[in-house]
């Protein structure tokens, strides 16, 4: 996420020639030396260290971006509110809710604007999913489903890195991706305020990882020493609506299957409509009119330059855009949100609105049954 944010802002001034501003990128902190000399000599920045505090203080730095395993979000986003610096910080800030909540607090006390990495937001279609709905085109929601399905712990010899580690990554699927589903279903659907559900942890052992090699995405070999894993593979639950309608959530970092999919399912009295990340440039459309519930069936829309943001990247039509096109859609309107001066959105009270939605699903792990959704903000 540090490399993709880096190219990122280096690319916006290619591609927004409208820009309120032009990033430069200062000072890249990485624990390990040898990652920050690359981040001078091929992603732009002006220097390097091994020392976060560094970085955070630096006189040119107007912008702190959090890449770093979860539960050190905590640590650099206070210092970097604590010193005037504006922060954004890949999502859920916090590997528990409650250091999102101690997070959120220390930004707003400082007054400086935040962002959070939810981006898949910004992907054309799901706007456009957002215009649908707000126009009242599907009718009244009845019904939401939402999942994030990924493979990149379905193998038992995947390494286990920060992620597969409660010190490391907090809770696991819940706080990693299942993120991402709720955050979306939020944004389109309303509040949660109640919910039920279970985790499950399908991948007990892992192979340990060697000091600063590897991601979540490489693999041991038979008899390499293996450590416990300390979060949950799996995160489900059903979810009821401040407006009434139903939701479902599921999160799976094990499953066999899906590579990525994040999607959503809106279903409402006069249409509905499916999107899906692994077809990130395609969604399907069912819409009714007034006088006809017998439709054909569901339309499938490709992006295209008539959608927001996508012809900065390519023009016409089904010419597709990719997952880091996003990360520029989202860096350019933190970038606005920063000149300009306004809080930006999705913000800490954005990530605040999930990890309080999280809670209360850790809380119906134990109790098994309904738990009410109370906000974790801190006065």
């Amino acid at each position: 996420m540090g490399q993709a944010h880096s190219r990122s802002y280096a690319r916006i001034p290619m591609l927004f020639p409208e820009r309120p501003a032009d990033p430069r990128l200062v000072i890249c902190a990485d624990n390990l030396e040898a990652r920050g000399l690359e981040a001078v000599r091929s992603f732009g920045f002006a220097e390097s260290t091994t020392d976060p505090a560094r970085a955070i203080e630096h006189p040119d730095v107007d912008v702190v971006v959090v890449a770093a395993p979860n539960m050190l979000h905590e640590e650099l986003c206070v210092a970097a509110a604590g010193a005037g610096k504006h922060v954004f910080c890949e999502k859920p800030v916090g590997g528990t809710p409650d250091q999102t909540a101690r997070v959120e607090k220390a930004a707003r006390d400082a007054g400086v604007i935040t962002g959070v990495g939810y981006n898949y937001r910004w992907a054309p279609l799901v706007i456009y999913a957002r215009q649908l709905i707000e126009a009242g085109a599907l009718g009244e929601i009845t019904n939401y489903r939402g999942r994030f399905f990924s493979m990149y712990g379905s193998d038992p010899l995947g390494l286990l890195s920060w992620r597969f580690e409660h010190d490391g990554a907090g809770y696991g699927v819940s706080s990693d991706i299942l993120s991402h589903a709720m955050d979306l279903a939020m944004m389109l659907n309303g509040p949660i305020t109640e919910v039920t559900g279970l985790a499950e942890t399908f991948i007990e052992q892992r192979p340990l990882p060697k000091p600063g090699e590897g991601t979540h995405y490489d693999r041991g070999e038979p008899g390499d020493p293996t450590g416990p894993v300390t979060n949950e593979d799996y995160a489900g639950c059903f979810a009821r609506f401040d407006n009434g309608s139903i939701g479902n959530f599921e999160s799976s970092r094990s499953i066999v299957g899906p590579q990525s999919q994040m999607a959503f399912e809106v279903y409402g009295t006069k249409g509905s409509i499916m999107w899906n990340l692994e077809t990130m440039n395609e969604m399907k459309v069912f819409l009714t009119d007034a006088n006809d519930h017998l439709h054909d069936g569901y339309t499938t829309v490709y992006a295209g330059d008539r959608y927001p943001y996508h012809g900065a990247f390519v023009p016409g039509d089904a010419n597709a855009i990719g997952f880091e096109d996003l990360k520029v859609i989202e860096d350019l309107n933190y970038l606005e949100a920063v000149v300009s001066g306004r809080q930006h959105q999705p913000g800490f009270a954005e990530a605040l609105d999930y990890v309080s939605v999280q809670s209360a699903l850790i809380r119906s792990w134990s109790s098994g049954g309904w738990e009410k959704v109370q906000s974790v903000r801190i006065a």
